[in-house]
């Protein structure tokens, strides 16, 4: 069965870049993963069998080139675009500072632990997908959610006590 290109790449832009934006934090980097992990689609068009599965490899493709990425930016730092506006969540009374702050928290996890959260709540895929999508195990993406949200957690309630 041949599938359509456009039609995949149509569908699927805005979750691989939206994707690669929240754990780069830059652009202009996400951009061009994203880019890359097309081309790289394109190259395997033969190999996918619907466009369900062109979605589940492309989550997984820019998951693990962001993780990658991210690693090699530590050896080699990368001037980015720290200002790129966040996404606005349709909230009622949205505490912009709160979820500046969060976001900042989130960058300072480690790259899988980052990664496994975002999936989770940007993504809002079950710990099974996230396990699968990551080649780990599920009960380790359940360890992480776990250990990031408590570190999260702790975070936020020693900003407050700081106050």
């Amino acid at each position: 069965m041949a599938v359509d290109f456009a039609g995949i790449v149509a569908d699927n832009q805005s979750m691989v870049f939206s994707i690669a934006v929240r754990f780069l934090r830059d652009r202009e980097g996400a951009e061009e993963l994203a880019q890359d992990v097309f081309l790289q689609l394109y190259q395997k068009l033969r190999e996918i069998e619907s466009p369900a599965h062109a979605t589940g490899w492309l989550r997984r493709a820019i998951c693990h080139r962001c993780i990658d990425e991210a690693r090699k930016r530590k050896l080699r730092p990368r001037i980015g675009l720290d200002a790129v506006p966040e996404p606005l969540a349709e909230s009622r009374n949205p505490d912009l500072l709160l979820n500046e702050r969060l976001r900042r928290m989130v960058e300072e996890l480690p790259e899988s632990a980052r990664m496994v959260v975002l999936l989770r709540y940007q993504e809002d895929l079950d710990p099974g997908d996230i396990a699968e999508m990551l080649n780990m195990p599920v009960s380790t993406v359940k360890s992480q959610l776990h250990r990031s949200l408590a570190v999260l957690r702790g975070r936020l309630e020693k900003q407050e006590i700081c106050r």
